[in-house]
């Protein structure tokens, strides 16, 4: 959705910046553009699983890195 504003005959900088930023409220781009700013898309069951088995798989490397690091 494109908003357009063109500077009229004999108006300010100011008034023009002013008109387009009530313009741009009034459309709700900016409200919109919030709601779906940290929006992400949700992920399926599958690749769900394979990260929790990921993070189990590099929790136990890591333990037995540990294991074999510490001097006895």
């Amino acid at each position: 959705m494109a908003l357009e504003i063109r500077k009229q005959d004999k108006e300010s900088t100011q008034s023009l910046v002013r008109r387009f930023t009530q313009r741009l409220q009034r459309s709700g781009i900016i409200n919109r553009a919030k709601k779906h700013r940290f929006f992400r898309t949700p992920k399926s069951e599958e690749t769900k699983k394979k990260e929790a088995l990921r993070r189990v798989q590099l929790k136990k490397e890591f333990e037995k890195a540990q294991k074999l690091a510490k001097p006895e």
